[in-house]
């Protein structure tokens, strides 16, 4: 599964449940800008991709994982996918990043783990066969 592009998000996210309109605009612009920056091309077509979303929070009461994934998603449609239906594989995870391992992370997620700050590491990739996914 290699790797398409990885970016981080360097705050907490907003969930799609969040009341205020404004909120996740803003939220949806901050996403874009800074996924634009390490994206400057067309989107992707015709291709079966994985979503990988790491939120690394101050403490662990921050909801449903569930709900940070899908605004992320559909801030990216459109700029690194042509469509969201391309997303075939994803893998959400929340952790309080004062309590992870560094061992074996993608260098950037370890920067991140680094500055303990929340922060949300996004990668996508290339979809792999379906047995390396589950295993």
């Amino acid at each position: 599964m290699p790797l398409i592009v990885e970016f981080l998000l360097p705050r907490a996210p907003v969930s799609h449940q969040a009341k205020s309109s404004e909120t996740k605009r803003l939220w949806r612009d901050y996403i874009y800008g800074r996924a634009m920056q390490v994206w400057p091309t067309k989107p992707l077509v015709d291709c079966d991709l994985k979503f990988t979303m790491v939120y690394l929070a101050e403490d662990d009461e921050v909801g449903d994982i569930n709900n940070y994934v899908k605004p992320v998603q559909d801030a990216l449609c459109s700029l690194i996918y042509a469509d969201d239906a391309m997303v075939v594989d994803i893998s959400a995870h929340f952790r309080v990043s004062a309590s992870q391992s560094w061992a074996g992370l993608p260098e950037l997620l370890e920067l991140a783990l680094q500055s303990g700050e929340p922060c949300v590491y996004v990668a996508i990739s290339d979809s792999g066969d379906l047995a390396e996914e589950i295993s």
